[in-house]
């Protein structure tokens, strides 16, 4: 079976050149090339590669929130970290992910790079690695500073929403539906890239659908089988998925 590999960079030269050594390695089928972090997002959730060439520096999302909103909708695929920048490049490095690749790279570094992939996918080892790339990314984001308010395009106007007025998001089809105390806005986005741009000090996803302010929640109740609801201060009431408890109740330990 070929490696699915998908090339993830917002410069087109870059992505010509990982397209151009590819091509050199028949065990490797590049499935999607991505110029921006929400377009990775959204092919690494649909299309799951096996292998992901991610540039770090991106505009809007760059190559570790990616991996943050991916991890968040399922398993990771390997990821091998693209970079100018040594700084970026080294704390990859420092945390055991696959590899990284510093631009320019020659071919003999490329290939340096891909054999253990390749023999990490071919061999089934997708649990070291995960663990590996969430590591960096709990050290990568935890305090990071995130943007104070947010900009989206609604019907031609550009609407700057503070993600301190954000109450709630839910997922609806190819829309979120994004919920203030005031209005509620229909967003062409994904929840998982959405996720990545809001604190995670203070937003957290409590199921596939959902994303909560942890300032606006008021209580938190018990149902059935591990599941439980999470009761709003205007008493909107929104199920919390047992997959998702733990990380909850980590955040509110460490507001307590």
């Amino acid at each position: 079976m070929k490696i699915r590999t998908l090339i993830v960079d917002d410069e087109a030269p870059a992505r010509s050149r990982l397209r151009q050594l590819l091509k050199d390695e028949p065990d490797f089928e590049i499935i999607g090339e991505c110029s921006n972090g929400r377009q990775a997002v959204a092919a690494i959730e649909q299309q799951r590669p096996d292998l992901v060439f991610l540039d770090v520096q991106m505009p809007r999302l760059n190559g570790l929130e990616v991996c943050q909103a991916a991890a968040a909708a399922g398993p990771m695929p390997r990821i091998v970290f693209v970079t100018a920048y040594n700084q970026y490049a080294l704390q990859a490095f420092e945390v055991h992910a696959i590899d990284y690749l510093l631009k320019p790279f020659d071919r003999e570094r490329f290939q340096k790079t891909l054999q253990p992939a390749r023999e990490q996918i071919q061999r089934g080892q997708p649990g070291p690695l995960n663990d590996q790339v969430l590591e960096l990314l709990r050290a990568s984001m935890d305090g990071a500073q995130k943007p104070d308010r947010l900009a989206f395009r609604i019907d031609g106007r550009v609407i700057f929403i503070r993600s301190e007025d954000i109450e709630w998001l839910e997922a609806d089809g190819n829309y979120v539906q994004l919920h203030t105390a005031g209005a509620s806005y229909q967003l062409r986005d994904t929840l998982t890239s959405l996720e990545a741009q809001l604190p995670s000090n203070r937003f957290l996803r409590i199921s596939r659908s959902h994303i909560v302010n942890l300032d606006r929640v008021r209580e938190i109740q018990p149902l059935f089988y591990g599941d439980h609801v999470v009761i709003l201060h205007d008493d909107t009431r929104l199920n919390l998925s047992r997959n998702y408890r733990d990380r909850l109740e980590r955040i509110l330990g460490r507001r307590g």
